[in-house]
């Protein structure tokens, strides 16, 4: 079960590594289940869920669960 969903508006967590982008909000716009990861890009994260996040000023990453809260 994913923590979080589609529109969700979350926060990324400030012990998050920099280039998340800590203390910022987003809204996730991608879930990435761990048994639909296709690629290597994925190979840099832990196992589990990556979100896709947008932020306000229209960047968008992917992120692990743990490195997100709710807003």
């Amino acid at each position: 079960m994913n923590k979080f969903n589609y529109d969700d508006i979350v926060r990324v967590r400030s012990d998050a590594q920099q280039k998340f982008r800590p203390g910022e909000r987003a809204w996730i716009v991608g879930v990435i289940a761990q048994d639909k990861r296709i690629g290597s890009h994925y190979e840099q994260f832990p196992p589990g869920t990556i979100y896709t996040i947008e932020f306000e000023d229209g960047d968008s990453i992917d992120i692990q669960e743990e490195a997100i809260e709710p807003a």
